[in-house]
């Protein structure tokens, strides 16, 4: 019997750290064979190198897979992809994806985002696509390093509300062989916009002003627009019959509050470094288009993702 093969596209902090535990367990089962697609530099250490995870959970920090690729339309028969790039190349990469994947291929997106399902199945409209929310704390170090700080990185898996009763059990045990900490789900929406709501509201303040986490929670206009930017999300959720808590805004804030003051926001380090590419469509721009379709104001998320857009 051929072995199921595992495709991680993407070695940054989540796909680094992820496919490094699914990879060092393989290493020693052999029992999948295991791609990683990395780009120019990555492409070149890992080949050389391995790549290499720091984290307090590993004593052996370098893994190396069955093969490593710069580009996915090289890669034959993949089974299971976890598609791990930056939101703003999703849709490359699934346009890419098309011409590789069989019927049965199982898409595994690792990335927070409201619409991210949503996009996916508009360029690939017929395969198992599992709904996936992440917590970790991890980044890239160097080229083919990624340092992994605090708790144990966690996934939420749901199934394809679409492909509802697809045969996934053997995706659940990779998952469980890998030691990885994850809760597999009937449904993970509930949990996609708990979280997203949380880094959206954030992300858009703390980059509008440059902000920090804490001075979100702390200062009475910026916990305004925060607060406000979450109703008009609530209320996208609400009509999308996606569950969230009641009294949603104020666990927000309070989860908030847990992280240490001045922590910063992935789409506030990259506007106010003036990176080329950031995450305003994924955090601003999906609750505009989920607004815009089902006729749900957004006033707030406008105001902020156009001054935004104005000096990004």
């Amino acid at each position: 019997m051929t072995k199921k093969h595992i495709v991680v596209a993407g070695l940054g902090g989540v796909g680094g750290y992820f496919g490094f535990k699914i990879n060092q367990e393989n290493e020693a089962s052999q029992k999948y064979k295991v791609t990683f697609i990395a780009r120019s530099e990555t492409y070149k250490k890992v080949k050389e190198n391995g790549l290499v995870l720091i984290s307090p959970e590993q004593s052996v920090n370098h893994t190396f897979p069955d093969a490593v690729e710069q580009n996915i339309t090289d890669v034959k028969d993949p089974d299971l992809v976890l598609i791990c790039v930056k939101e703003y190349d999703l849709e490359n990469i699934c346009r890419q994806l098309k011409d590789i994947i069989s019927k049965d291929t199982v898409l595994l997106p690792m990335m927070n985002g409201a619409d991210i399902y949503e996009r996916i199945r508009k360029i690939i409209p017929d395969h198992v696509i599992l709904p996936t929310c992440l917590y970790v704390a991890s980044h890239i170090k160097e080229k083919g390093v990624v340092e992994h700080k605090g708790k144990t990185g966690k996934m939420i898996v749901g199934r394809d509300p679409q492909h509802f009763s697809a045969d996934i059990d053997w995706i659940v045990d990779v998952l469980k062989e890998s030691k990885i900490d994850f809760d597999f789900k009937d449904n993970s929406l509930t949990d996609i916009w708990t979280k997203y709501i949380f880094i959206a509201s954030f992300g858009l303040v703390t980059a509008k002003h440059n902000s920090s986490i804490g001075t979100v929670c702390t200062d009475d206009g910026q916990k305004h627009e925060a607060s406000e930017i979450m109703k008009e999300i609530k209320m996208i959720a609400d009509k999308k019959m996606i569950t969230l808590d009641e009294d949603i805004i104020q666990k927000t804030f309070a989860k908030a509050g847990t992280f240490p003051f001045e922590t910063p926001t992935s789409l506030q380090l990259d506007v106010n470094s003036g990176k080329e590419n950031n995450e305003l469509e994924l955090l601003g721009g999906a609750v505009l288009n989920f607004g815009k379709e089902l006729d749900i104001a957004t006033p707030f998320t406008r105001k902020i993702y156009d001054e935004i857009k104005a000096f990004s």
